[in-house]
């Protein structure tokens, strides 16, 4: 459950961001939604191995679809009442941060076992190349 929370305190955030940047660069908006999409994605899996351990497979699953219209909820909210909020944006995104940093270092980065593995430091640079590529392609 504490893999969900910190996946949700990290997802509603950007989400609200999201449909913010949506209504003002829908260019960027679309870059923003890839990056969070894989970002979103690995955490996701997390949380429902995470889930598996006390529900069944079909509950976790109806459980995480019913949470991704959050993202859909939160993406609106953004677009209509906080586009014109930049300073409301950046508080949220500074919440979602710590989502991240609570999900990094308290449940992942302790459990990892990969010794001596590329794998995890080439797909951070990776999608850290995406990010910058999808910026210099909106100019």
């Amino acid at each position: 459950m504490a893999q969900l929370l910190g996946m949700l305190s990290d997802f509603v955030p950007e989400s609200i961001a999201m449909g913010a940047v949506f209504s003002q660069n829908p260019q960027l908006g679309i870059l923003l939604a890839i990056i969070i999409g894989i970002q979103n994605f690995p955490e996701a899996f997390n949380a429902y191995q995470d889930l598996k351990s006390s529900y069944s497979v079909r509950k976790c699953l109806i459980i995480l679809f019913l949470l991704s219209f959050l993202g859909v909820v939160s993406a609106l909210a953004g677009y209509y009442f906080l586009s014109s909020m930049p300073m409301a944006i950046g508080a949220l995104m500074n919440f979602s941060s710590g989502g991240i940093i609570y999900l990094i270092f308290q449940d992942i980065a302790p459990l990892s076992s990969m010794k001596k593995n590329w794998i995890p430091a080439l797909g951070a640079c990776f999608g850290f190349l995406v990010g910058m590529i999808g910026l210099k392609m909106l100019g």
